[in-house]
């Protein structure tokens, strides 16, 4: 017994919890000492400490029932070494985690705060947006979930891998022929137009939810000057996009319109074009999982004569499409 009591005061110190120390192990602290992974990136990297700056944690029992919430933020999640210590009754538990929710800039908000009574089933994760209209650059969110055991008079380690669920598109539109009439943003209508501002528990997308438009979080015109032909430098319009995750059970739209010609120019079915640029290197990678694991994409369009009747699409330094196409 003497034993066991100075044991359950190591662990006690250990993680920074108190032990109140009676006759039984009963008084010994139990529950998860967790950590928080971001890998589930192209570079297959943890990513956790860089990118995620504050942490929430929702606690469910193994009927689904509301236990708790805890949060995190600031400098304890730069330290590669954070682990979140949760003291827990023995039981079956699944945990659910936002990174970026509870930061005072967040762009997506729990409706309604879990709370007691309530259930995974409850659970909603709104985009904050105005009359169906994204033109800000979101705050990053990420995901993940664990299902985790609690027996026994010790911590146990866990790790609780996540996902990132926002997105930054960058659209190019650039003249092939470098002495053709520079291109103005000011006379395009750039959009992406989806319906995926509002998550379910598993990080689904909820059915039936409206239309979200994107507008440009930045446009404007640019320069490319040639490294190689000093002199030669080429203009270029540009509009940045921030955007909530992309799935492939959607159908998210590309569209440009030009002012000039008073048309729409260019529409797309957006995810189809992204997973042109898989490579075959990624070939046992699912499409869904390559969408996840991507999250910064650009598009280039070349236009041919000031024409879109022959243009070259270009997306992530990947030629998809070329030629003597119709992309209306």
């Amino acid at each position: 017994m003497k034993r066991n009591i100075i044991a359950c005061l190591i662990l006690s110190a250990a993680a920074f919890a108190s032990c109140s120390v009676y006759e039984t192990l009963d008084s010994c602290p139990k529950g998860v000492s967790m950590r928080f992974v971001y890998d589930y990136n192209m570079e297959y990297a943890d990513g956790f400490s860089k990118q995620v700056d504050c942490l929430t944690l929702y606690i469910y029992d193994e009927q689904g029932n509301y236990v708790g919430t805890r949060t995190e933020s600031g400098a304890a999640l730069e330290d590669e070494n954070y682990r979140m210590v949760i003291d827990l009754p023995e039981g079956s538990y699944r945990f659910i985690a936002y990174g970026g929710l509870a930061c005072g800039e967040s762009s997506f908000q729990a409706s309604p705060e879990p709370n007691t009574g309530s259930s995974t089933e409850d659970l909603n994760i709104l985009m904050k947006q105005e009359g169906g209209i994204s033109e800000s650059l979101l705050h990053d969110l990420f995901w993940g979930s664990l299902d985790v055991k609690v027996e026994g008079e010790m911590y146990r380690d866990v790790t609780l891998y996540m996902m990132k669920n926002t997105n930054n598109l960058r659209i190019v539109l650039q003249q092939a022929d470098i002495d053709s009439e520079p291109l103005d943003i000011g006379d395009f209508e750039i959009k992406v137009s989806d319906h995926n501002g509002n998550f379910a528990a598993d990080n689904s997308l909820l059915a039936g939810q409206d239309e979200i438009v994107y507008n440009p979080w930045t446009q404007g015109n640019g320069v490319v000057d040639d490294q190689v032909e000093q002199g030669n430098s080429v203009p270029v319009a540009y509009a940045e996009f921030s955007l909530s995750r992309l799935m492939t059970t959607n159908e998210p739209r590309l569209t440009i319109y030009s002012a000039q010609q008073q048309e729409m120019v260019v529409d797309i079915p957006l995810i189809k074009y992204l997973l042109l640029l898989k490579s075959e290197k990624f070939a046992g990678m699912g499409d869904q999982e390559y969408l996840d694991r991507e999250n910064l994409w650009s598009i280039v369009f070349l236009l041919n004569d000031n024409t879109w009747h022959d243009v070259k699409i270009i997306i992530n330094d990947w030629t998809v499409r070329s030629g003597n196409i119709q992309l209306k």
